[in-house]
């Protein structure tokens, strides 16, 4: 019967499916950074990759979420536990087979489950903190490398051309050392051009992003292209005297420092990835970079391309700014492509159409806000009603943002730093006028006070007549609580009333005669003491 026979599927088709399989795991270690909660499983996984070689508990992840400030450590043990096990599902984490030693139920239950970074987990929140740190920056181009590419290569050419063959460990320090040079150079370069595509792109350019834009092209991208076709024939004339003894140079190094071939040679089934420089395919990369091997062109001749076609996008955008300050700029083309769609679509796409092109919308209601002092009743009609002014830019535009560029943030710091200096010196002759208020009390008709310790027993005498209470006893008036002071300047004043007597208090200003007052001004610590002792 069919369903007893044994189906072997071809080598080849089951391969086939492995291979999908594989690539649809390691593409689920993505998933994590397009999920609703992307921002708690980034700061998780910030944490693991922030270990060597560590497994962790559900409390050890929260407590290090907590140190680092996330807003992740808001998350209960439960829900937590739930996102490390997504994340083992994907891929990024993988579960510990460390034995855990507890003291206790609890502890056991709290520290049985613990989870271990995965290789492809860390590479992948490697890569998106990267894209997070510097996706939008433009990147310089590393042009000096490119002279030590050609400076290695020719000191490779001759320790490749020694009779008797070369160092092994001389040679494989400085392939790697090479390689490593090269691709920055090569990972500056993708990256500059990228940016550049994505200025190149934009319609919106106003003159002075136009004028650093073209001073960027004409200067920047031309001394790279410039380097770049100085050093291209150079280095391709090294790689072909290279070519030649590579094969035995590479078994030469192969065979003294083995590395981690030894361990694909014991466990076939385990890949291991070989540092930059070691296999032939490496050098034939690194050839057509440099030179056209295949008939498709070299990275030279793509980046001259580029260059080429930035240079007429910078010319399009002259002429399109051209054309748009003259307004001559013509929308035949795009008007007829409008007709066309117009032309083919059925009554109800038209709309829709008529609806993007136009911004032919139905009727709309605009909420202007009245004049808060006019009082409208409800009753009225919009036609004998008040006039509302409605503002230029909604009515033209339809929309109440403003245009042009904002205007730049007005400089304070000089106007705060005057401030700050004035109001030290105002302090600075307040404690002055507190100081000879003090050595003065008791003797304020044989001294003369200055304007500020003047206006400042001023102060304080307004401030003790205002709290004062008055009472009559034995015919007389009397005051009670006449006091006041100021704990910054510490210093305290009392007045009491002393019928007959006359104060006279002289100051650089004038004569001030207080009838019936005594004055006294103390420190305010020594007014507190008194108080305690008086208690």
């Amino acid at each position: 019967m069919v369903g007893d026979e044994l189906y072997e599927e071809p080598h080849a088709e089951r391969s086939g499916k492995e291979s999908d399989t594989e690539t649809w795991q390691r593409l689920s270690a993505y998933a994590y950074l397009s999920a609703p909660e992307r921002l708690e499983y980034v700061a998780v996984m910030r944490v693991f990759c922030g270990t060597l070689l560590a497994d962790l508990a559900v409390p050890e992840v929260l407590a290090k979420l907590a140190q680092a400030r996330q807003p992740a450590a808001a998350l209960g043990a439960e829900t937590l536990t739930a996102r490390l096990e997504q994340l083992v599902r994907w891929g990024n984490l993988l579960r510990s087979t460390h034995t855990v030693t507890a003291t206790s139920i609890a502890e056991y239950q709290r520290s049985r489950s613990r989870y271990q970074l995965s290789k492809l987990g860390e590479r992948v929140q490697r890569d998106a903190d990267e894209v997070l740190a510097g996706a939008d920056a433009a990147r310089e181009v590393s042009s000096e490398l490119l002279t030590l590419v050609d400076r290695g290569l020719k000191e490779i050419a001759a320790l490749a051309a020694t009779p008797g063959g070369t160092d092994p460990q001389q040679a494989l320090e400085k392939i790697s050392t090479l390689f490593a040079q090269f691709a920055e150079f090569a990972e500056s370069v993708r990256d500059f051009y990228a940016y550049l595509g994505q200025v190149l792109a934009r319609y919106d350019l106003d003159g002075a992003e136009y004028q650093g834009f073209k001073e960027l092209l004409l200067d920047y991208v031309e001394a790279i292209t410039e380097d770049v076709s100085f050093r291209a024939p150079r280095i391709a004339a090294h790689l072909r005297e290279i070519w030649p003894h590579l094969p035995t140079l590479l078994n030469r190094i192969d065979t003294h420092a083995t590395g981690l071939g030894a361990l694909s040679d014991a466990l076939p089934e385990t890949r291991v990835q070989r540092s930059r420089g070691r296999a032939l395919a490496d050098w034939e990369g690194l050839r057509d970079w440099f030179a056209d091997s295949d008939g498709h062109g070299s990275q030279v001749d793509q980046l001259r391309d580029a260059t080429l076609r930035a240079l007429q996008s910078l010319l399009a955008n002259a002429k399109r700014m051209l054309r748009s300050a003259s307004g001559e700029m013509s929308r035949r083309k795009d008007l007829l492509r409008l007709a066309a769609w117009f032309d083919a679509a059925e009554p109800e796409e038209a709309h829709d159409i008529a609806v993007a092109a136009f911004g032919l919308y139905g009727a709309r209601h605009l909420g202007v806000a009245p004049d808060p002092d006019q009082s409208v009743p409800a009753y009225v009609s919009w036609w004998t009603g008040p006039v509302v002014d409605v503002p230029v830019a909604l009515r033209e535009r339809g929309s109440r943002a403003p245009r042009g560029r904002s205007a730049a943030m007005e400089d304070h710091r000089e106007q705060k730093c005057r401030l700050l200096e004035q109001a030290r010196e105002q302090a600075a002759a307040r404690r002055d006028a507190a100081a000879e208020l003090r050595s003065a009390s008791g003797r304020f008709d044989q001294v003369r006070l200055g304007s500020a310790a003047m206006r400042l027993l001023l102060e304080l005498l307004t401030a003790a007549l205002g709290h004062a209470q008055l009472h009559k006893e034995a015919g007389d008036f009397q005051l009670d609580g006449a006091q006041a002071g100021d704990a910054d300047l510490g210093i305290r004043l009392t007045v009491w009333r002393t019928p007959g007597r006359h104060t006279l208090l002289r100051s650089v200003d004038g004569d001030l005669t207080a009838d019936d007052l005594t004055l006294a001004v103390e420190s305010a610590s020594a007014s507190a003491a008194a108080e305690e002792a008086s208690a």
